[in-house]
Order: structure tokens, then sequence, then C-alpha cells
């Protein structure tokens, strides 16, 4: 059994020792807490391994001192950057070295040449945006683009949708520089038989002598064992050293971090082709694509990718891919093909389109291609085939679709058969699969349904295992085609390769390797797959905190499980676009990702962390940069809701720590904000005397560098309050909602509001309290702080008030994005029912109504010309979250004249009180400079910046100096008359 194969105990005198020599010889970071190593354990695959401890190397200096020391203290070495592998290699019982933090640059870049030299943590997605300007890309693009490494592509072989065309990492690396186990660097190139091109010293050069000599020595072997496919890239690459002129880099290409440690990675860059076009192929049947699927190859598409029936029913579901889904949808197929060409003459492309709409036809299904020209709903259609997992893994329950047959690959000729057979297998064992990928080379990526909690599932798991791998020796396929060995699939190189090329792997491996220091277990020598002490969830898994949740988890089945959900596959460390997860994105450390808090919170209810760890300062300290922006909750398509999860888990913090004074402050803001907005010139002070602000930093958490809203004269309704009896139930009957925020600081956004809706025709409603004359309020500030009793309160006094004029047909109109979702949301997880759920349905947010009731032709605005005048929309975090951001631009379009840029931005960083806190203040201002100060300072003097969260308005004005609006101020100055 390999060295991984066990995870270690808690620190013992030689890991204390170990952890005292890297701090001192190491820059990089140096972590060996529980918590830390915990968040390191997984990748997304099934299993977890308990690592030694964590460096954050900063150059391949910091490689070597990391590989020297452990290699004297005998602690296994783990190379690792997304942590996205679905097999485990990433993972391991020794020093994990995570180079995506720092390690993370581009060393040459040669425009002419079309080359590239990185260090092996970039981002392909960060790299290809540097070479797009010069016409570049690199083509190896796995759906993982957004967050997946170079080092871990070229660690895994890796493919992706396009590889038709382009090949995989081997084909399109030129070099690598390396390190030995023992820190000694080496660089291997393209080479000849006479080792030309090896870096390093003679030890180098001998080993690559030594490794053309075993490649040659088992010419014959190579020739008639290793697959005829394109997607091969289990064990050792020793048929890229029987070639013409062999490149030994392409030796390490696919060796998982088995044989050296990588510190940079040349590559062959692609041309951007000028255009691309899609054919979106319907299929009644899974077999009749696969039967299709080659005619369709020959018409040399670039890409063929499959969309199964489970991916088309669960993405229904989903929010963020529901729209594109019915985009590209007609009626009810079984199963898509997505059909990509490219080059640079469009109408050869489009006539492309129509060749393959005549072999669909000639197949039988005529009129089935759905064209997709416009690069806009390209770029939609392949975020969700990109997503076609975590889609999958968004099955609720504890049955997943499992890898570990994942991208077997087989010619095409024998696709259909072999997808059916092993069909058969699955409903053999009492499951079913799900299946997606790269149709195009024979390699679809399958997942029998099984619980991984269950012994009985486990069993299930290695006969299908076995079963599978008959099938794939049968039909002379690869049982390992895109996403490497790891430890899912090492056990079974070699019954697919055999005992002599098996033997000659673990020549390789000894060769570069003899102390089996780096990543052990792997490839050769390897352990059980299905050993359930390597299994994330092992034997003895129970969740046992917290005893009572405080929220409703029922749609996951519990708290427990609404953590599970989150697969590991790392959608949230996507660098760019969307919103999640800002605070990843701002310091680039895992502890502050949506991935990592869920498994820390996953290893602390199940006690893996130790007594109380759910509730302890490091699970705070995990938290506490979460911002709830909500991202996550649209986001990840596995539908982690961390925003949520941070409320459950500050309940039973504060229950057993305390609360403190800066969160008492901000939480009981909606009780006393009538008697301050009286007090408003002496509490306004506070900005205007350093010393008041120094003081309130100091005694209340508020850094000193923080303006805070300006108390004023609050806003009151005009008009008469109605009961719910006289209210006519037809469009124009409205509730207009004044949160606390908007209410006591900004009233003017109100009357804005007032005089838009009534100049469109609307009927205002006022409503108050049942009793006392404090208004209504939805209780966020005191979730933001975990007081949910409190909470609950104001959404029951709240929901009670507004629920009869909800029922009599009137709409709930709220500002601030924050206030009003909460209704939509958390109320439903505090007071769930159907009472809630019919104020839910009701409340909406003022661009909504306006912009659906515009559409709809039931209203009009009579609005003045701007005379084009630019409009910078910045979106709040909750607009995104839950759909609504479209709606605010439809409405500022309207606006004739009005010149409107929307920004593409993650959170501003104010979220709430988090941007006022002396100890968070520099990540919130690091957030806005992710994106939106940037293209704010881009604006022109005389331009309008529009916001419609309170906070972000906040952000900008501290920040930038600029005054940012409503939405509803900008309607209101635009009325003729007004």
């Amino acid at each position: 059994m390999g060295a991984s194969a066990r995870p270690t105990n808690g620190p013992s005198a030689e890991v204390s020792e170990l952890e005292r020599r890297l701090a001192k010889g190491v820059r990089g970071a140096v972590r060996f807490d529980a918590f830390s190593r915990g968040r390191y354990s997984t990748d997304a695959s099934i299993y977890q391994i308990m690592p030694t401890g964590i460096v954050l190397p900063r150059d391949a200096e910091d490689v070597a001192a990391c590989l020297a020391i452990a290699g004297e203290q005998g602690v296994p070495v783990v190379m690792r950057d997304g942590g996205t592998s679905q097999n485990g290699q990433p993972i391991g019982a020794g020093l994990i070295l995570d180079c995506s933090r720092h390690f993370n640059r581009i060393r040459a870049y040669d425009p002419d040449a079309g080359t590239v030299t990185v260090e092996p943590g970039i981002v392909l997605e960060r790299l290809n945006a540097r070479v797009k300007a010069d016409g570049w890309f690199f083509p190896v693009e796995p759906s993982t683009a957004s967050r997946c490494t170079i080092g871990g592509m070229a660690g895994n072989n890796s493919c992706g949708a396009r590889s038709l065309r382009f090949g995989k990492m081997s084909d399109n690396v030129l070099g690598l520089e390396a390190l030995f186990h023992d820190g000694e660097p080496f660089g291997f190139g393209l080479t000849g038989n006479d080792a030309e091109g090896v870096i390093g010293s003679g030890r180098a050069a001998d080993l690559a002598r030594r490794m053309l000599a075993l490649a040659g020595a088992h010419r014959e072997e190579i020739e008639r064992v290793y697959p005829k496919v394109q997607r091969r890239v289990g064990g050792y690459n020793l048929d890229s050293l029987i070639e013409p002129r062999p490149n030994l880099a392409h030796l390490l290409v696919g060796s998982e971090g088995t044989l050296a440690a990588t510190t940079a990675v040349t590559l062959k860059l692609s041309r951007l082709p000028a255009h691309r076009v899609m054919g979106v192929c319907h299929f009644p049947s899974f077999r009749a694509a696969m039967e299709t699927t080659k005619a369709i190859v020959d018409l040399a598409p670039v890409a063929v990718e499959l969309v199964d029936n489970n991916v088309l029913v669960l993405g229904a579901d989903i929010p963020l891919f529901r729209t594109t889904l019915a985009d590209i949808t007609r009626g009810q197929p079984n199963c898509l093909l997505l059909t990509e060409f490219a080059g640079d003459d469009l109408a050869a492309l489009r006539r492309d389109l129509k060749r393959l709409d005549a072999c669909m036809s000639d197949h039988g299904f005529p009129d089935a291609v759905v064209e997709v020209v416009e690069p806009a709903r390209q770029r939609t259609v392949w975020e969700v085939r990109e997503a076609c997992l975590n889609i999958m893994m968004s099955m609720k329950g504890d049955a997943k679709p499992v890898s570990f047959i994942e991208d077997c690959a087989v010619p095409l000729e024998h696709l259909a058969d072999y997808t059916d057979a092993v069909t058969e297998v699955f409903s053999k064992h009492g499951t079913r699969g799900t299946w997606y990928a790269h149709a195009s080379v024979g390699c679809l990526h399958v997942r029998p349904i099984l619980d991984m909690k269950q012994g009985g599932d486990v069993a299930r798991m290695r006969a299908i295992a076995e079963e599978t791998a008959e099938l794939v020796r049968r039909y002379h396929g690869s049982y390992s085609g895109e996403h490497g060995d790891g430890i899912s699939r090492s056990e079974f190189v070699e019954p697919l390769f055999g005992a002599r090329l098996t033997r000659a792997f673990e020549t390789v491996k000894d060769g570069f390797d003899p102390e089996n220091r780096l990543n052990p277990g792997k490839i050769v020598r390897a352990p059980k797959f299905d050993d359930r002490a390597l299994f994330r969830f092992k034997p003895d898994y129970r969740v046992a905190a917290p005893a009572k949740p405080v929220l409703d988890w029922s749609d996951w089945g519990g708290f427990g499980p609404a953590v599970e959900m989150c697969n590991n596959n790392g959608t949230c460390r996507k660098l760019a676009g969307g919103a999640m997860c800002p605070s990843y994105r701002a310091t680039g450390e895992e502890q502050h990702l949506t991935r990592g808090r869920a498994n820390s919170l996953r290893l602390a209810i199940s006690g893996q962390l130790g007594a109380d760890a759910f509730t302890s300062p490091e699970m705070k300290r995990t938290l506490d940069l979460c911002v709830s922006c909500k991202a996550c909750r649209r986001e990840c398509p596995t539908g982690v809701d961390m925003a949520r999860m941070k409320i459950e888990f500050l309940h039973h913090y504060h229950a057993r720590h305390g609360l403190p004074l800066r969160e008492r402050l901000v939480a009981e803001l909606p009780r006393y904000a009538g008697l301050a907005g009286k007090l408003a010139p002496l509490l306004n002070l506070r900005d205007r005397l350093p010393v008041l602000a120094r003081l309130s930093e100091q005694m209340a958490g508020l850094s000193a560098r923080r303006s805070l809203p300006r108390w004023g004269r609050p806003w009151r309704e005009t008009g008469e309050f109605a009961p719910p009896h006289d209210v006519p139930g037809d469009f124009r009957d409205i509730v207009l909602f004044g949160d606390t925020f908007t209410r006591a600081f900004e009233r003017e956004n109100l009357e804005a509001a007032e005089r838009v809706l009534r100049a469109a025709g609307y009927r205002l409603h006022r409503v108050g309290p049942a009793t006392g004359r404090r208004p209504l309020c939805c209780g966020r500030t005191y979730l933001a702080s975990g007081q949910t009793d409190r909470a609950r309160a104001e959404a029951r006094r709240t929901r009670d008030a507004l629920l009869p004029y909800a029922r009599a047909g009137a709409r709930i109109v709220g500002l601030e994005p924050s206030c009003l979702f909460t209704f939509r949301d958390e109320f439903l997880a505090l007071l769930p029912g159907t009472e809630t759920r019919a104020l839910a349905e009701k409340a909406v947010l003022f661009e909504e109504l306006l912009a659906a009731d515009l559409a709809a032709g039931r209203i009009d605005l009579n609005l003045a010309d701007q005379g084009g005048r630019v409009a910078h929309l910045h979106g709040h975090c909750h607009q995104k979250s839950f759909g609504a951001f479209g709606p605010v631009e439809t409405v500022l379009r309207r606006v004739p004249g009005l010149d409107v840029r929307v920004i593409e931005s993650s959170c501003c960083g104010m979220a709430g009180a988090f941007g006022y806190r002396a100890d968070t203040i520099d990540v919130s201002f690091a957030m806005a400079e992710l994106s939106l100060f940037p293209a704010l300072r881009q604006a022109g003097p005389d331009d309008l910046v529009v916001a419609d969260g309170t906070s972000c308005r906040h952000q900008i004005h501290d920040g930038l100096g600029r005054q940012a609006e409503h939405v509803a101020r900008v309607l209101d100055r635009a009325l003729i008359g007004s």
C-alpha cells in the first residue's frame, strides 16, 4: 500500500520539527493547524486523506527547500494547484504544496513564435486572457478552465472539449522544468535520442538515456498494448519515447506529480479562430446519439459534446441554466450533441451547419438542429456544458453520481455498444448512470449513482469498476481517458497494461524518485481504490452538530446534507465572471472560499476537527470573510448556500461565546433608528471629529477610515392606511416597503419611488404593524449576527402585517435588495409554510415591478430624453443571486437618450457591516478594486453611477468620492413634468 493510503494522526514531535524547519526555510506561508489541513484533505473525488501540513510556496526556491526539508524528515510531498482532480491525485498524508496562491506567473511569452512559459499555479483562463490580445489561445480547455491550473493540467495530461482538433496536454507541451525529489533542478524539452535539450546535471542526462532505453526495450509491448485511442492518459507515457523525435517532457506530462515537482511549463499556443458556430443536435434516445456521433465527427467539427437527459432535467431546475436550456431545446429531447465548427470564414461555417442538418436528416432526425451562431449565446451554452458535472451533483440526498469509471474512452465505432453494455452493468447492480462530455473522441464521462456512506454501494462500486474495465479491454479502449489515475484507477493499471509494462512503470518511478517521496501510491504500487479508510465518508462518519438547527434545511434533508452538497469541483475558485466568491478573489486563500468553508463545516460537524470545532474561534475565522453575497446560492450548481449556513453558524457561535458590542449596535439598529434620527446632528459629528472616529474604532471596532451613514429625518409614507379588504387587487395595488436603511438614511430614494410609482398609475397602500409604532422590518440586521430568534420575531411581525395585502392581490415593493429578498429567502427558512410563501411570491423589487409591467404594456412612463448621458450600472449581489439584475438594466434603457453601461463586477466589498469593521476594511476595499473601482475610474465626471444597494453606494462614495444613485432617483428626475 502506498504512503498516501492512510491519514496521519495529530501533530507529533517530528511534525512539529518539520513545521519549525519549514517556517524558517521558506518564504511562503506554512500551515499545520487542523482546519488548514482539513481544507486540503480532499479534491473533487470521493477521497479524503488528512495531510501532514500545507505550504504555499512563492517560487521554485521555496519548492526546492520544501522537498529537501521534507525528505530529511521522511515526509512525502504532494504538489497541488486548483485541487479539482476527480481521482484523488493532489491529496495524501504528506506535505501539500499549493502552487496556485503565489507560484502562478507568466515567465516568458513570445507572441511571434506562439510560445509561453508559465509557472504551474497559473489558471488557464487567466493565461488565455493574457494571450488573446495577440490572437493566441491555449487550446486544451477542460470544463474547469476558470479555475484549473497549467500545472495540474500537465500532471493529469488534461484534454478538454476541443481535443478532436487540438489534442491533449502532451500534444501541446514543449518543455518542462522541474525538481527531483531532493530539490535538484532539471529540465526536459524537445530532444533526440542523444538526450539533446536536457537541462541539468549529469544525473538528468543519464536518466533521460535510461528512460529512452527502457522504452526501446519495451517497444513491441507498448505498440501492442497501449490503446489506439486519442484519449489515453493512464500509466506513464512510455509510448511518447518511441516516437521518431521523442520529447522527454512528455514522460512527465500525465505523471501526476509522482516523478518530479514541476516549476515551469513551456506551451505551444494556437491561433484563435475568427468565428465559431454551434449546432445543437436533438435526439430521441441516447443510443441514437451514440450511433450518429461518428457521422457527425466525419464533418470535421472542433467539438461534439454530449448533454444527457439528467442534465436537461436537473438543469431546468437551476436558475442559472434554465433560460439557456429553454433557448436551445425544442420539444422534449432525450439528449443533445453540441457540435461546434470553428474557422476564419463565417460563411463556410454556416454551410457546415447546413451539412450538419443534412447529416441529421439522413440519419432520420429532420429539423433536429438548433443553430447557435451568436457568440453570446454560444457562451451561455458552453457554460451549461462546463457545469454538467456540478449540475448532476446537485441531486439531493446521499446517493450521488460517483467518479471512478468517469472517463473511459473507446473507438467511435464501438461507442453505442459500449454505452449500452455499461448501462446494462448499472442495471444489473441496481443503479443508473449519468453521461456527458466528449462524444467526439469516444470519451463519455459516466457516473453511476451510489451512496458512498453505505458499504453495500461500495461493494457495488467495486463490481461495476471490474466489469467496466473488462468492457474497455474488450472494445480496445482506455480505462483512463482524461482525468488520470489517482487513487480511483491506479489499481487497474496492471490489469489493463499487463504485468510487464507495469514493472516498466515501476522502473520509471524508481528512476526518478527512488525513495518514493513524491505523491506515493498513485499510478504504481497503489492502494485499493475502495478502501473506505481513504473515503471522505468513512465507515464511522456521523453528523453530530448542530444538534438543533435553527433554520429550516428540509429542502436539503438537513443541515448536514446541505453542507455535504459541496463536491469540491471548485467553481467558486473562478477569478472572473459572475460574483462568486469575492473574498477568495480578493485574498486567493482556500480558507476564504465557498469550498474551503464548506469543507471546514463538514469536518467540524462530523467531529473530525475535535470537540466543539463547529462553534470554535477557528470556525469563526473561517467564515469571517464570507460577505453573504449569496452568489453561491445561484452560481454554485450544486446549491451550496453559504450565506444561509453562516447565519446558522453565527447563531450557535454567539450562543456559546456571547455577542460583541459591535454586533449589538448593528443588529439593534431598527429599534433605535427612530430615536437616532432625532439626535442626527449629534450622531453625525462622528465623521466630522477624528477623535470620535478613533473612539468608535477602539470601542466598537468600526474603522475610523470609514464614514458612517448620515442620520436624518426618517421617511414617512404619504397617504392613508387602507385595510386589505379595501384593496381592489389588480396590478395597480402596491405596498411600498420602507426598509430601515433607506427609511433612516436615504429617505429621498423612497420619496422618489413614490413619485415614479404614482406617475405610472399605481395605487400605494400604507401598512403599519399590528401593534406599536415601530416600522416594519425584515430582520436583516439580526440575521447578520445570527440572532435568529429576534429575526424570526421581526419576520413574523412583518409577514402578519403584509400578508393580508398580498392575499388581496397587492404586490409588496422594496428598494433595498438585501432587505426585500429576505422576504423571498430567509423568511422561508425562519417561518416555513404556505403563509410565508404567499408573501414571498408577492415581494418584488421596484425595478422588477416596473420592468414586468412595462413589458406587459400595463403601464407607461413619460420620460425626458437625457441627451446621450452615460450611466454606469453596478448590480447588487442579491440582485444577481435572484436573477433580478436584468430588470434594472431594462428599466434604465427605457429612459430616452441614456447610454447604459453595465459594470461586470463581483461584490462591491461593503456587504453591510463588513465594510465598516476595522479588521475587514482592507479586504472590503480589495474586493472593490477587483473590478468595480477600476471601471468607475474610467467614468467621466458628468456620468451617472447607478447602484441600487445602499452598501454599494456607500462603498463608491468612500472609495472614489463619487455619488451613486438608486434607479428610482434616475427615473424620478427623468419624469416629464416632475
